[in-house]
């Protein structure tokens, strides 16, 4: 990413570790985490299909993309409950990983 991109940068921050890390608009949540190497949301498949990333939206405006529903239920998205690989952020975000925490982002 160079210095002058002018893709838009929200702050997530993750409830559990009190840390916050930057997050482009074009890339999902945990793809920003891992991008830094940052820990916290746990890392699994990275493309919605193994329900590991799963988190609690507390605060902010996200976009979507297709997850699998034996993961997420049409109630779960409704409240928020998402798959931190499936989501980009559209405003500072907070969230609450809902799985186990890692310490760290590696495999």
């Amino acid at each position: 990413m160079s210095i002058f991109d002018s893709r838009p940068k929200f702050a997530v921050h993750v409830a559990q570790t009190d840390e916050t890390f930057p997050c482009a608009g074009n890339e999902s949540l945990l793809t920003g985490m891992v991008r830094l190497g940052r820990k916290g949301i746990p890392v699994g498949c990275v493309n919605g299909g193994c329900g590991v990333c799963k988190v609690a939206i507390l605060s902010g405006e996200v976009q979507t993309r297709v997850m699998s529903r034996a993961h997420v239920s049409e109630a779960d998205e409704q409240d928020g409950r998402l798959l931190a690989c499936c989501v980009q952020p559209r405003s500072d975000i907070r969230l609450q990983v809902l799985g186990p925490m890692r310490k760290s982002v590696c495999r």
